[in-house]
């Protein structure tokens, strides 16, 4: 117990407590009408000092698709801006095989999402991620035990939340953990499938700490269970959802859009490709005065460098912000080998240069490591012979642009 108290310590230290007031919406099934899942949940909250305004809609054994032509379930959508809309699917569903599932209940999962989004672009779709049954479903080797029917759960309901840009509330991770680490604990009903007072308890807690990103752990409100078995159930769902924020895609109503890219470099040509959540407008700097609006695009640098790549991606609720460090490497100008040109230091800054077969022109450029142009104090000793001065720049990587016999050429200088 000691073990357990100086965890749920360190945990409660990591957040703040300020007082929160969200709005639930749980559209499910038995699974949130047994015991009355949101107003467990409405309870514990308000016993943290937070305020739930919950409603439900729950229809016994309803699959997502049922949920998506059933017009109550659209009607309790669109009855108000809601902070949270909670998305069950049937308990069975998103275990069956991926071809299953990828046809029949990831399209109604993601488009009853898009219902939501429709309604309030910043409420957030919540993926209810339940359980596997005690002993697992028969039916099907992959899933005839509780491990493996829980794993595949887990997985689908990451992936649809994924696919509909939402997050999940992953209550059979904290069920697992339960089952695990306090096997007197029976979550379950005789049937081995609903839950008990206690899974239903550990559900609402883990609904709490996946809203308000912060401990159920202090809850006064028990459900009528004993202190000490609400408090590990409490840990329980602590554990499954602060240490994975950013796995359960659970962010505050400020950042629901997320700035996120990746680049694809082609010498001095670069292409942003835009992998953004729940944004609607984009704003990019690539780090040499250079802005677009563009959504995907490619941007062309006119000098070698070290450049800062940033997008903001925003909407009506906030921005995001992500920023890439990327090297871009001079297209179309080539570095003379060491046989055609001689770097010599001079000492303090100065260097010189011997071009061996080929003539100096008098345009010599030098160009810093973030691509800009800089002045170069230049000597011309002969036509093959020069020496630079870069004793008032700090040390570095430098990049000279010159022309030899009408060529052009880059040379890299670290000083």
């Amino acid at each position: 117990m000691k073990k357990l108290t100086l965890l749920l310590c360190l945990i409660s230290a990591s957040f703040s407590y300020a007082q929160d007031s969200i709005s639930v919406l749980f559209i499910g099934n038995s699974y949130v009408y047994v015991n009355d899942l949101p107003t467990v949940f409405s309870n514990l909250t308000n016993s943290l000092g937070d305020i739930a305004t919950v409603d439900s809609k729950a229809s016994g054994g309803f699959t997502f698709q049922n949920q998506l032509n059933d017009p109550a379930t659209h009607t309790k959508i669109h009855a108000r801006p809601w902070d949270f809309v909670v998305l069950q699917g049937q308990s069975q569903e998103p275990s069956f095989p991926t071809s299953q599932v990828n046809s029949s209940t990831l399209p109604p999962a993601v488009a009853l999402a898009d219902s939501v989004y429709a309604n309030n672009y910043c409420s957030q779709a919540m993926y209810f991620m339940t359980w596997g049954r005690q002993v697992g479903d028969p039916q099907w080797d992959s899933i005839n035990t509780f491990d493996k029917m829980n794993g595949r759960l887990r997985d689908a309901y990451v992936r649809i939340s994924d696919s509909a840009q939402g997050c999940v509330a992953p209550v059979g991770v904290a069920w697992k953990y339960v089952r695990d680490n306090f096997p007197t604990i029976n979550l379950y009903q005789a049937d081995g499938s609903h839950p008990s007072v206690e899974g239903t308890y550990l559900a609402a807690c883990t609904f709490y700490a996946s809203s308000f990103r912060k401990p159920s752990t202090g809850a006064t409100y028990t459900a009528g269970l004993d202190a000490t078995t609400a408090l590990k159930l409490q840990t329980a769902a602590d554990l499954a959802v602060l240490d994975s924020l950013t796995t359960w895609h659970l962010r505050p109503k400020e950042e629901i859009a997320i700035a996120d890219f990746h680049v694809i470099q082609n010498g001095t040509s670069l292409q942003v490709v835009n992998d953004s959540w729940r944004a609607t407008d984009y704003s990019w700097d690539f780090g040499d005065l250079s802005t677009s609006s563009f959504v995907n695009g490619t941007h062309n640098y006119s000098n070698p460098g070290t450049y800062s790549v940033q997008l903001i991606a925003s909407n009506e609720c906030g921005s995001d912000t992500l920023v890439i460090i990327v090297q871009i490497e001079a297209s179309g100008l080539s570095e003379l080998s060491q046989e055609q040109l001689l770097v010599k230091q001079l000492g303090e800054g100065r260097y010189e240069l011997q071009a061996k077969n080929q003539a100096f022109t008098s345009d010599i450029q030098l160009v810093g490591i973030d691509g800009r142009s800089l002045k170069l104090d230049v000597t011309f000793v002969n036509e093959h012979r020069v020496e630079i001065d870069l004793s008032k720049y700090p040390n570095g990587t430098y990049f000279l642009q010159f022309s030899c016999d009408n060529q052009l050429y880059s040379q890299k200088i670290v000083r």
